[in-house]
């Protein structure tokens, strides 16, 4: 997990990133979207135990992750899954800004995946939740892209955005962030509350076990 503030001067994840080729867009509804922008709950998410702490949660949810069980995941954080976007883009220089726009210039990725989900925890509070896949020609690229990408006011891969899930404009601070290497490709993940009171170390956790899915 880490504190970081990702866009230039001013931090935080730019919306939009236009001009890029746009190879395939997936949209996944699971549940309904509130009016004001929320994920509407309607009970709450079993498979929890409230006296557990985030942190033995977090470490069972990162085993499903690997696996890519999202929903045994999700639930073992106590949220379940609303609504998912994800798509396939066919370059990453345009979908990038500032430093890692950069580093793509020198070193091209080989693929790239993003996608957007909305989470409900049944009780109110939902939260919006930004992953984005990088390939890379090798492992050594990888590292030297994560040490560029995880630092502060470097720039960042634009999240897609919260529009796609049908919810007001939420911006992605950076403030709840994790980046996960495997192998020739990386994962970026961050998250934001979407409505009601979520806390710090939960969107920490969640940043962290959405890290952790494989990539498309």
């Amino acid at each position: 997990m880490f504190k970081r503030r990702i866009g230039g001067a001013g931090g935080g994840s730019d919306k939009g990133g236009g001009g890029f080729a746009l190879v395939g867009i997936v949209v996944v509804a699971f549940g309904a979207l509130g009016a004001t922008g929320g994920v509407v709950g309607t009970g709450g998410v079993a498979g929890t135990s409230v006296g557990e702490s985030v942190t033995v949660r977090k470490a069972d949810a990162k085993k499903s992750a690997r696996s890519g069980d999202s929903e045994a995941a999700w639930r073992r954080m106590g949220m379940r899954e609303a609504k998912k976007v994800s798509r396939k883009d066919a370059e990453c220089v345009a979908a990038s800004h500032d430093q890692v726009q950069e580093f793509f210039l020198r070193t091209p990725c080989t693929s790239l995946d993003r996608m957007v989900l909305a989470l409900d925890d049944g009780a109110g509070n939902s939260a919006v939740v930004s992953v984005v896949w990088v390939g890379f020609r090798g492992s050594t690229d990888v590292s030297r892209f994560k040490s560029v990408v995880d630092r502060h006011g470097s720039g960042d891969v634009y999240p897609l955005g919260t529009a796609l899930l049908e919810m007001a404009d939420i911006h992605f601070t950076g403030l709840n962030y994790d980046s996960e290497p495997n192998g020739k490709s990386i994962a970026i993940a961050e998250t934001e509350t979407a409505r009601g009171s979520l806390d710090p170390e939960l969107l920490d956790a969640l940043a962290e076990v959405a890290s952790r899915f494989p990539s498309p």
